[in-house]
């Protein structure tokens, strides 16, 4: 019988993104058609809906090939994710105008400055949430689709 161990993977490992890019775009609606906030909403939100869950569904199906060999950790296994993400993310953010750096840190949509210890602060902490988000929620559904 075949089980389609993989196709269970991608789908545990896009949750948990789907549903966090729900309550983003939430949020930037929010903002952008009721707080009257000039956040260019299609610029911003593209790129994380296209190629972030792929991303989480892929990454969580090269875990489980791996784990077939050796185990480390899914945590430490989901905390390298944003490796490829920051620098495709800014890459992207440049590239589009959205992000512009400065000698003092920087600024995203022209609007919204951060100084680079803000900026180091957000990307550990997301980083963070990356770890938190893989070794519980992502393991959880893994657990539950009998892939773990």
């Amino acid at each position: 019988m075949n089980t389609h161990r993989y196709v269970r993977a991608y789908m545990a490992g896009i949750v948990v993104p789907t549903l966090g890019l729900l309550v983003a775009l939430s949020a930037f609606v929010t903002l952008r058609l009721i707080l009257h906030f000039p956040v260019p909403i299609e610029r911003a939100i593209a790129f994380p809906m296209a190629i972030v869950p792929n991303l989480w569904g892929a990454w969580n199906m090269l875990y489980v090939r791996l784990r077939q060999g050796r185990h480390w950790g899914i945590g430490l296994h989901g905390l390298l994710l944003p490796v490829l993400l920051l620098p495709m993310g800014f890459l992207l953010g440049r590239a589009l105008g959205v992000l512009e750096t400065t000698p003092h840190g920087v600024t995203y949509f022209g609007a919204v400055a951060l100084d680079y210890a803000h900026w180091l602060t957000g990307v550990l902490i997301g980083m963070s949430m990356y770890y938190l988000m893989w070794k519980y929620v992502v393991n959880a559904l893994n657990e539950i689709l009998g892939i773990a």
